[in-house]
């Protein structure tokens, strides 16, 4: 879980700012992203293969 503590003389945009930053690094909404749908094992490395031969 993410957590950001405000600091003193420190503005909300800047501590929102650094939540952002956390949240990010942390990967919650790639994961999100991630489990929100299964998908079968042989149409993820179908896909990937896909992905890799466009990128080459």
């Amino acid at each position: 879980m993410v957590s950001v503590q405000i600091n003193d003389n420190e503005s909300i945009d800047k501590m929102l700012k650094r939540f952002k930053k956390k949240y990010e690094r942390a990967g919650v909404l790639k994961e999100f992203r991630k489990r929100a749908y299964f998908v079968k094992p042989s149409v993820d490395s179908r896909l990937k293969r896909s992905r890799c031969k466009r990128r080459a």
